[in-house]
């Protein structure tokens, strides 16, 4: 289970961690917390230096109810801070948060080697096809509608059932096209309610069926904060817990803020699995 980033092959059947970058001002947990270059640079030398595989530049919010941003305003808040991480780190992998194909197409020119969309292709009819042309790993994640609609539309008969049907057509279409690398991402918080959050990551396991690298992004999210009661600021011991338990369902990659605790976590977990 490998995928190829820049001529990497990166093996994903040892778990590994995502760490995230938010350059937008209105993130839920780190929202404007990096404001220049040295915060940047710094944040990033902290997630290499703790282990992190990948980093996860994202320039619009996706949190519900995110204010919209224009691909213009997307592409000012992230190239600066690409061109940056990549000329003082120039061996970094990494993976851009964008549904949109023409971020996607300037992310991966300049130097990124992921396209992580959280719609998997539905919000922009040209994505797929322009990951298919620039042959880059493609993470697609599960959503309905967009960040400003999506906590109206937690509608389901079967919600596991109903997201295994959305990636198995997602991912055709993927492969018809000529996509190679795909990891699917059960988007923990998109158009789901507090208990469904709960019920995808009670069956995490089925999603294997799909035979699939399986990313997991609980990082400090509202389904840990709400149900203990406390805030973003105080969920990484929630994090690590519902981290631990995805790691034990098959999870590939870990989507995180903490970067030390989670690659420790892996470190636990990978001993456990050697006896």
């Amino acid at each position: 289970m490998t995928i190829n980033c820049n001529g990497k092959l990166i093996d994903l059947t040892t778990p590994k961690v995502m760490g995230i970058l938010n350059c937008t001002p209105d993130s839920f947990y780190d929202g404007g917390k990096y404001k220049s270059e040295s915060q940047f640079l710094s944040q990033v030398e902290k997630m290499l230096s703790d282990g992190t595989t990948f980093v996860d530049i994202g320039a619009y919010s996706s949190k519900p109810n995110a204010e919209f941003v224009s691909e213009e305003e997307e592409l000012n808040r992230l190239l600066p801070v690409l061109e940056l991480v990549l000329k003082s780190f120039p061996e970094t992998i990494i993976s851009v948060d964008t549904f949109r194909s023409k971020i996607a197409k300037k992310a991966i020119e300049n130097g990124a080697a992921i396209i992580n969309d959280i719609s998997a292709g539905n919000l922009d009819e040209n994505m797929l096809e322009t990951v298919a042309k620039l042959q880059v790993p493609y993470i697609m994640m599960h959503m309905k509608g967009t960040p400003q609609t999506m906590q109206t539309l937690t509608q389901y008969d079967n919600i596991c059932k109903e997201m295994l049907f959305y990636f198995s057509e997602r991912v055709g279409k993927a492969r018809r096209l000529g996509i190679n690398d795909i990891i699917i991402d059960p988007g923990f918080g998109f158009a789901k309610t507090l208990e469904q959050n709960f019920e995808v990551m009670q069956k995490l396991e089925l999603f294997q069926i799909l035979e699939l690298p399986l990313l997991v992004g609980v990082s400090r999210k509202s389904m840990i904060y709400k149900t203990l009661e406390t805030t973003a600021e105080n969920s990484l011991n929630g994090t690590t817990f519902l981290n631990a338990i995805s790691l034990q369902k098959g999870a590939n990659i870990l989507r995180v803020h903490d970067v030390k605790e989670a690659v420790e976590g892996v470190k636990l977990f990978n001993k456990l699995n050697q006896i």
